[in-house]
Protein backbone atom coordinates (compact mmCIF):
# COMPACT_ATOMS: atom_id res chain seq x y z
CA UNK A 1 0.00 0.00 0.00
CA UNK A 2 3.09 2.71 0.77
CA UNK A 3 4.39 2.18 -2.49
CA UNK A 4 1.03 2.85 -4.41
CA UNK A 5 0.85 5.77 -1.95
CA UNK A 6 4.37 6.84 -3.00
CA UNK A 7 3.58 6.06 -6.76
CA UNK A 8 0.68 8.61 -6.69
CA UNK A 9 2.55 11.47 -4.97
CA UNK A 10 5.17 10.80 -6.83
CA UNK A 11 3.13 11.01 -10.41
CA UNK A 12 1.10 14.46 -9.52
CA UNK A 13 4.59 15.69 -8.07
CA UNK A 14 5.67 16.23 -11.43
CA UNK A 15 2.24 17.21 -12.97
CA UNK A 16 2.06 19.65 -11.00
CA UNK A 17 5.15 20.63 -11.50
CA UNK A 18 4.16 21.27 -15.33
CA UNK A 19 1.06 23.15 -14.13
CA UNK A 20 2.50 25.50 -11.82
CA UNK A 21 5.50 26.46 -14.27
CA UNK A 22 3.26 27.23 -17.47
CA UNK A 23 0.96 28.75 -15.00
CA UNK A 24 3.50 31.58 -13.57
CA UNK A 25 5.50 31.25 -16.47
CA UNK A 26 4.61 34.85 -17.94
CA UNK A 27 5.11 36.73 -14.32
CA UNK A 28 8.64 34.85 -14.32
CA UNK A 29 9.41 35.96 -17.50
CA UNK A 30 8.96 39.65 -16.50
CA UNK A 31 10.78 39.44 -13.35
CA UNK A 32 12.50 37.18 -11.08
CA UNK A 33 9.74 37.30 -8.22
CA UNK A 34 7.25 35.52 -10.55
CA UNK A 35 9.95 32.40 -10.67
CA UNK A 36 11.01 32.58 -6.78
CA UNK A 37 6.90 32.99 -6.43
CA UNK A 38 6.14 29.62 -8.34
CA UNK A 39 8.95 27.90 -7.44
CA UNK A 40 7.61 28.45 -3.99
CA UNK A 41 4.51 27.67 -4.62
CA UNK A 42 5.50 23.86 -6.14
CA UNK A 43 7.39 23.38 -3.09
CA UNK A 44 4.42 24.11 -0.76
CA UNK A 45 2.62 21.95 -2.86
CA UNK A 46 4.63 19.06 -2.68
CA UNK A 47 5.34 19.34 0.98
CA UNK A 48 1.43 19.57 1.49
CA UNK A 49 0.78 16.61 -0.64
CA UNK A 50 3.95 14.44 0.63
CA UNK A 51 2.46 14.71 4.08
CA UNK A 52 -1.02 13.51 3.78
CA UNK A 53 -0.20 10.97 0.47
CA UNK A 54 2.17 9.26 2.04
CA UNK A 55 2.84 10.15 5.48
CA UNK A 56 6.06 11.72 5.87
CA UNK A 57 5.84 15.01 7.45
CA UNK A 58 8.24 17.33 7.34
CA UNK A 59 10.20 20.27 9.70
CA UNK A 60 12.52 23.12 9.05
CA UNK A 61 14.60 23.70 12.68
CA UNK A 62 17.03 25.97 13.08
CA UNK A 63 16.65 30.13 11.93
CA UNK A 64 16.72 30.31 7.95
CA UNK A 65 18.67 32.94 6.76
CA UNK A 66 17.16 35.94 4.87
CA UNK A 67 20.26 38.22 3.84
CA UNK A 68 22.94 37.49 2.07
CA UNK A 69 24.87 34.15 3.06
CA UNK A 70 26.28 31.08 1.53
CA UNK A 71 24.19 27.97 2.80
CA UNK A 72 26.34 24.62 2.73
CA UNK A 73 23.75 21.82 2.87
CA UNK A 74 24.09 17.98 3.63
CA UNK A 75 21.81 16.41 0.54
CA UNK A 76 20.46 13.00 1.06
CA UNK A 77 16.96 13.66 -1.70
CA UNK A 78 15.10 15.80 -4.10
CA UNK A 79 13.61 16.34 -0.70
CA UNK A 80 16.37 18.94 1.15
CA UNK A 81 16.25 20.87 -2.41
CA UNK A 82 12.72 21.52 -1.69
CA UNK A 83 12.65 22.27 2.14
CA UNK A 84 15.57 24.16 2.09
CA UNK A 85 14.66 26.59 -0.83
CA UNK A 86 10.83 27.17 0.81
CA UNK A 87 12.77 28.17 3.89
CA UNK A 88 14.88 31.00 2.31
CA UNK A 89 13.35 33.90 0.39
CA UNK A 90 15.57 34.32 -2.82
CA UNK A 91 17.01 30.72 -2.91
CA UNK A 92 19.46 30.18 -5.64
CA UNK A 93 21.67 27.06 -6.35
CA UNK A 94 25.11 25.93 -7.48
CA UNK A 95 24.11 23.59 -10.37
CA UNK A 96 25.58 21.26 -12.73
CA UNK A 97 25.21 22.86 -16.11
CA UNK A 98 23.21 20.24 -18.13
CA UNK A 99 20.47 20.77 -15.83
CA UNK A 100 19.86 24.21 -17.54
CA UNK A 101 18.87 22.48 -20.65
CA UNK A 102 15.97 20.51 -18.70
CA UNK A 103 12.80 21.65 -19.95
CA UNK A 104 10.73 24.30 -17.50
CA UNK A 105 13.12 23.47 -14.34
CA UNK A 106 16.35 24.92 -16.48
CA UNK A 107 14.83 27.95 -17.15
CA UNK A 108 13.15 28.71 -13.57
CA UNK A 109 16.74 28.07 -12.08
CA UNK A 110 18.22 30.78 -14.67
CA UNK A 111 15.43 33.02 -13.63
CA UNK A 112 16.04 32.92 -9.70
CA UNK A 113 19.84 33.32 -10.50
CA UNK A 114 21.17 29.93 -9.95
CA UNK A 115 24.98 29.29 -11.28
CA UNK A 116 25.48 26.39 -13.70
CA UNK A 117 28.59 25.50 -13.58
CA UNK A 118 31.30 23.94 -16.09
CA UNK A 119 33.00 20.67 -14.49
CA UNK A 120 36.66 22.21 -14.28
CA UNK A 121 35.55 25.84 -14.74
CA UNK A 122 33.85 26.52 -11.49
CA UNK A 123 36.31 29.38 -10.76
CA UNK A 124 35.21 31.34 -13.72
CA UNK A 125 31.30 30.47 -13.12
CA UNK A 126 31.34 32.13 -9.53
CA UNK A 127 33.41 34.84 -10.58
CA UNK A 128 31.13 35.95 -13.11
CA UNK A 129 28.14 35.49 -10.23
CA UNK A 130 30.07 37.90 -7.95
CA UNK A 131 30.68 40.42 -10.92
CA UNK A 132 26.70 40.32 -11.93
CA UNK A 133 25.82 40.77 -7.98
CA UNK A 134 28.86 43.88 -7.81
CA UNK A 135 26.89 45.62 -10.79
CA UNK A 136 23.67 44.99 -9.80
CA UNK A 137 22.99 42.51 -12.97
CA UNK A 138 22.11 39.73 -10.30
CA UNK A 139 20.55 40.18 -7.36
CA UNK A 140 21.52 38.93 -4.23
CA UNK A 141 20.10 36.14 -1.81
CA UNK A 142 21.00 32.93 -0.38
CA UNK A 143 23.21 31.16 -3.00
CA UNK A 144 22.77 27.17 -1.83
CA UNK A 145 26.09 24.58 -2.19
CA UNK A 146 26.07 20.81 -1.67
CA UNK A 147 30.10 20.40 -0.25
CA UNK A 148 29.72 17.01 -1.38
CA UNK A 149 28.48 17.64 -4.83
CA UNK A 150 25.94 15.39 -5.33
CA UNK A 151 23.47 13.18 -2.99
CA UNK A 152 24.71 10.98 -0.05
CA UNK A 153 22.46 8.61 1.50
CA UNK A 154 22.46 8.16 5.28
CA UNK A 155 25.65 6.08 6.84
CA UNK A 156 27.55 6.69 3.53
CA UNK A 157 30.95 9.17 3.78
CA UNK A 158 31.83 11.00 1.24
CA UNK A 159 34.57 13.83 1.43
CA UNK A 160 33.62 17.51 1.59
CA UNK A 161 35.14 18.99 -1.88
CA UNK A 162 37.30 22.12 -1.40
CA UNK A 163 35.17 24.22 -4.02
CA UNK A 164 32.73 25.09 -0.68
CA UNK A 165 36.12 26.83 0.86
CA UNK A 166 37.03 28.34 -2.11
CA UNK A 167 33.70 30.09 -2.29
CA UNK A 168 33.45 30.82 0.86
CA UNK A 169 36.44 33.03 0.85
CA UNK A 170 35.62 35.17 -2.38
CA UNK A 171 31.85 35.47 -1.16
CA UNK A 172 33.45 36.98 2.57
CA UNK A 173 29.75 36.17 3.49
CA UNK A 174 28.69 34.08 6.56
CA UNK A 175 27.95 30.32 5.77
CA UNK A 176 25.42 28.73 7.25
CA UNK A 177 25.55 24.68 7.92
CA UNK A 178 22.36 22.91 6.83
CA UNK A 179 21.90 19.18 8.03
CA UNK A 180 19.18 17.03 7.35
CA UNK A 181 17.60 13.17 7.69
CA UNK A 182 15.58 13.32 4.50
CA UNK A 183 17.39 10.58 2.98
CA UNK A 184 16.26 8.09 5.85
CA UNK A 185 12.68 8.46 4.46
CA UNK A 186 12.93 9.91 0.84
CA UNK A 187 16.11 7.95 -0.88
CA UNK A 188 18.39 8.86 -3.68
CA UNK A 189 16.78 6.13 -5.48
CA UNK A 190 13.77 4.20 -5.69
CA UNK A 191 10.11 5.13 -5.51
CA UNK A 192 9.16 4.65 -1.67
CA UNK A 193 8.62 7.26 0.01
CA UNK A 194 8.32 6.25 4.23
CA UNK A 195 6.05 7.76 6.54
CA UNK A 196 7.92 9.91 9.38
CA UNK A 197 9.33 13.42 10.07
CA UNK A 198 11.93 14.54 7.78
CA UNK A 199 14.14 17.46 9.12
CA UNK A 200 16.57 20.45 7.85
CA UNK A 201 18.56 21.80 10.76
CA UNK A 202 19.91 25.76 9.80
CA UNK A 203 22.63 26.03 11.84
CA UNK A 204 24.48 28.69 13.65
CA UNK A 205 26.59 30.93 10.99
CA UNK A 206 29.97 30.12 10.54
CA UNK A 207 31.61 33.90 10.41
CA UNK A 208 33.10 35.13 7.32
CA UNK A 209 37.41 35.23 7.66
CA UNK A 210 38.71 31.84 8.18
CA UNK A 211 41.15 30.24 6.88
CA UNK A 212 40.16 27.69 4.52
CA UNK A 213 40.81 24.54 6.22
CA UNK A 214 39.79 26.00 9.68
CA UNK A 215 36.69 26.66 7.49
CA UNK A 216 36.57 23.18 5.82
CA UNK A 217 36.87 21.44 9.07
CA UNK A 218 34.83 23.30 11.03
CA UNK A 219 31.85 23.18 8.54
CA UNK A 220 32.32 19.10 7.71
CA UNK A 221 32.54 18.46 11.69
CA UNK A 222 29.31 20.27 12.59
CA UNK A 223 27.17 19.23 9.59
CA UNK A 224 28.05 15.50 9.51
CA UNK A 225 27.29 15.27 13.63
CA UNK A 226 23.95 17.58 13.79
CA UNK A 227 22.89 15.28 10.77
CA UNK A 228 23.99 11.86 12.26
CA UNK A 229 22.25 12.94 15.13
CA UNK A 230 18.59 13.83 13.32
CA UNK A 231 18.82 10.27 11.62
CA UNK A 232 19.12 8.69 15.24
CA UNK A 233 16.51 10.34 16.13
CA UNK A 234 14.75 9.15 13.07
CA UNK A 235 15.75 5.21 13.77
CA UNK A 236 18.76 5.39 11.62
CA UNK A 237 22.02 5.10 12.81
CA UNK A 238 24.95 6.07 11.03
CA UNK A 239 27.96 4.56 12.78
CA UNK A 240 27.08 1.38 14.33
Amino acid sequence: MQYLRSILFIGQMYVAMVVLAIAYFPWAVMSSAGAHAACHAYCRWVLWTLAWMTGLRTEVRGTPPTGEVMIAAKHQSFLDILMIYNAVPRGKFIMKRELIYTPLFGQYALRVGSVPVNRGKRGAAIAKMLADVKSGRQQGGQLIIYPQGTRVAPGVARPYKIGTGALYEQLGQPCVPVATNVGVFWPRHGILRKPGLGVVEFLPPIPPGLPRDAFMARLETEVETASDTLMAEAGFHAHP
